[in-house]
């Protein structure tokens, strides 16, 4: 939510007692599904709003919203846009002070009778389980370049490669995701990320950054995003344990897919493999799963016990 309509919307709130998403969108001059979204964020900021569904429903703002919006200062009216991030994400980001200052500005200083606070019974972790921690070039180092609308010159290794190489990219802005720091930017108009883990080092250049129409940080991130959870040149069949279906789900998440079962001790999966050697993450199912396709990926995971037995012996 931009602060622009984050101010719109309260302000909408506070002029009538009861009101429609339907009216709301239309003032606000957004969707009713970002209205609805929205709407969220502001209980999930601690404002008493009331949604409603049904024929006599509707949105109320409950005593104990008001805000004060001579009271924010342009910094803190940019923090309120920066939802979705914990409290650690924000320290690492440089923003630590000055979302706190914000959020504390337009939360609920009035309890509502009966009701506590979500801020009291709700907080955030982005950190994935068992994730070491995050290193690299830490995101309060690179946000500076990136606020200025310049090209970068980054010295990144990818994956894959054993040196950093230098390459030019215009910076879309930084991602925070799984726990992880992202910088999305285009190279030679094409959408990348690049984690900051793997970034060795890089250079502001004076020369404006160059985007494709159109094309925005929130919407290009989500475009790469589900392009690598959707991406996978391998597919690999498999018959699993029932009893490892649900750890299965929790460690291959949309790389896999369970096909319909008409019961039984086993269920047929497929997963999802960006290249051949990803099949070692199938090692840790052990005897519970049976690969049946296809045959390189069976012959890989011979070949990888193998040489596991052999570590034994």
């Amino acid at each position: 939510m931009t602060p622009d309509r984050f101010f719109a919307l309260l302000l909408a709130l506070r002029s009538r007692a009861t009101t429609t998403t339907a009216d709301l969108a239309e003032q606000v001059g957004v969707s009713v599904r970002t209205v609805l979204r929205d709407l969220r964020w502001l209980q999930e900021a601690g404002l008493p709003v009331l949604v409603r569904r049904g024929r006599r429903g509707g949105v109320t703002l409950l005593p104990g919203g008001s805000l004060d919006t001579s009271r924010l200062t342009p910094d803190e009216r940019d923090h309120l846009a920066l939802t979705g991030l914990d409290a650690e994400q924000a320290d690492q980001l440089g923003a630590a002070s000055g979302s706190w200052r914000a959020r504390g500005k337009v939360a609920n200083r009035r309890p509502v009778a009966d009701v506590l606070p979500l801020s009291a019974v709700v907080t955030t972790d982005n950190r994935p389980w068992f994730g070491p921690a995050a290193g690299g070039v830490a995101p309060s180092a690179l946000i500076g370049e990136v606020r200025r609308g310049v090209r970068l010159r980054l010295h990144y290794r990818r994956s894959r490669e054993d040196e950093p190489v230098w390459q030019l990219v215009d910076p879309y802005g930084l991602l925070a995701k799984g726990g992880r720091w992202y910088l999305v930017a285009d190279r030679a108009g094409v959408p990348r990320l690049y984690s900051l883990e793997r970034l060795a080092d890089w250079r502001a250049t004076r020369a404006p950054r160059r985007l494709r129409p159109g094309a925005t940080l929130a919407r290009v991130a989500a475009e790469l995003s589900a392009r690598w959870e959707a991406a996978g040149e391998l597919r690999v069949h498999a018959v699993l344990g029932s009893r490892q279906v649900d750890r299965a789900k929790r460690l291959l998440g949309t790389r896999l897919m369970i096909h319909p079962s008409a019961g039984g001790d086993q269920v047929d999966i497929t997963v999802a493999c960006r290249e051949l050697e990803d099949v070692r993450q199938l090692l840790q199912f052990a005897d519970d799963i049976e690969v049946t396709a296809p045959e390189e990926a069976r012959e890989r995971l011979r070949e990888l016990a193998a040489l596991t037995l052999r570590q034994y012996r």
